[in-house]
């Protein structure tokens, strides 16, 4: 097994997942690191016009990223599980298909956004004042939406092969050298948005060739040669088969929240906008641990199952699921005990404190539901059952979540609270579709099990 590789299917489960996770978890506070940077150096340097267009145009290559990354975690899943079974083969063609894959989807995207900006920044109300910053950060990112994509990709290939240290690297490096550019072409040269643009794009580009490097130099299966370059059949019908429902997940969350921040608007107004999303990003903070360890049981699922080691995989799930449970309910302890601080830190103004407070204790049952259905989830996800996956998100986020928003908060008159407690009657729907599948057996049943592939 070369160095890239690290064996998660021997050893101590809680170890091994912990020292999976942590890496993944830093690399998710960098990366929240990293969008904040931008938004912090053009909002002082270059005005409140400047740094709404880095927002905007931020907003829609982000959603379109996470679209996408439904692929990816095929990708994750199948190398995991082609790395168990020791299929040198099957990882090369599976890196092979998703990186080609997510080039054709980023010259595609990138079209799109080219020809169709217009409509685009029009059709989510872009306000005037930051239309050309808008335009103008939208066409360098869409640009270089190949390295996003590109990053995102590898990432996926070195997590299924249980590697968390290297993309936590290269994105720690990316963060600085993004930093020290905006520093550069926003506050020397005063390039606003189009200045936070390049260098988001310049960083990315940065990550992608360390990463690539890094393969070659250990000798991957992979050699990226432009011969190389292919879609495999098998593994593109496999990838799309697991990632496809990842990505209508994504697209619906997105969704809901639009349809949250709506009613949020509608029954708190300025106040309460700002005091729910003070209370959001506690929320993130508090989903971040929870979003490392889903994605190391994943993994370490898929790499067991590839492996034959169904008991291991399920050790893994119940031990991930306990440690998440423990971290996010301290949290919920926190909203409780301390909600005022909580959403001070955020800003002093009286009302928002008051309003974020109110829609804080309601949001924040969630915490106790969520560390269960989304290890739970990436337990499923890791044996390929992401169908499951996906019609549980889509039934708490908008099926549940935004019919119980408006009744709680509109209808009975709520208010915030109401809207806030309607993210945990969504997450009690899909907790108890986990708990009727979980009784039914059918997960002890692989959804997708790696084999070797015939060469398209």
């Amino acid at each position: 097994m070369s160095k890239i590789q690290k064996d998660l299917t021997t050893g101590s489960v809680f170890k091994k997942m912990v020292l999976f996770a942590l890496p993944f978890l830093a690399t998710n506070i960098i990366q929240s690191l990293y969008n904040a940077a931008d938004i912090f150096i053009v909002g002082n340097f270059s005005g409140p016009a400047s740094m709404s267009g880095v927002s905007i145009g931020g907003q829609i290559t982000m959603t379109l990223t996470f679209l996408v990354m439904g692929f990816t975690t095929g990708a994750t899943v199948l190398i995991g599980q082609y790395m168990g079974a020791n299929n040198n083969d099957g990882i090369k063609k599976t890196t092979a298909t998703i990186i080609t894959l997510l080039l054709f989807c980023g010259a595609g995207i990138a079209a799109v956004i080219l020809i169709f900006k217009n409509p685009i920044l029009r059709l989510i109300q872009t306000p005037p004042e930051s239309y050309p910053e808008s335009a103008a950060y939208l066409t360098v990112t869409a640009v270089g939406i190949v390295f996003i994509f590109g990053y995102n990709a590898l990432s996926a290939i070195l997590r299924g092969m249980g590697n968390s240290k290297q993309p936590f690297y290269f994105v720690s490096i990316s963060c600085v050298t993004n930093i020290v550019l905006d520093l550069v072409f926003v506050a020397g040269f005063h390039l606003g948005a189009f200045g936070a643009a390049v260098a988001t794009v310049i960083s990315q580009a940065l990550s992608v060739i360390l990463c690539i490097r890094y393969l070659i130099r250990n000798k991957f299966q992979f050699d990226f040669k432009p011969s190389s370059f292919r879609l495999y059949k098998a593994e593109l019908g496999l990838i799309i088969k697991i990632g496809l429902p990842s990505c209508i997940q994504s697209g619906f969350t997105s969704l809901s929240l639009l349809f949250v921040t709506t009613l949020i608007n509608v029954v708190g107004g300025v106040s309460g906008s700002a005091g729910a999303a003070s209370a959001n990003q506690f929320g993130n903070f508090a989903f971040i641990p929870l979003m490392a360890i889903s994605v190391a049981i994943s993994t370490m699922t898929a790499q067991n199952i590839g492996a034959g080691k169904m008991d291991r995989a399920i050790r893994s799930c119940r031990i991930g699921t306990t440690f998440a449970a423990v971290l996010t309910w301290a949290f919920f302890v926190l909203a409780w005990v301390f909600p005022s601080h909580i959403i001070s830190i955020f800003g002093d103004d009286p009302a928002v404190i008051q309003d974020g407070v109110s829609y804080l204790r309601a949001f924040s049952f969630s915490f106790l539901l969520l560390p269960i259905i989304s290890c739970i989830n990436g337990f499923f996800i890791g044996a390929g059952h992401t169908v499951i996956a996906m019609v549980t998100s889509i039934l708490y986020s908008v099926l549940l979540r935004v019919p119980l928003s408006y009744l709680f908060g509109v209808y009975f008159g709520w208010g915030l609270f109401g809207v806030g407690l309607g993210s945990p009657g969504g997450h009690l729907g899909g907790l108890l579709i986990i708990a009727v599948y979980l009784i039914s057996g059918k997960w002890k049943n692989v959804s997708i099990k790696a084999k070797a592939s015939v060469e398209a």
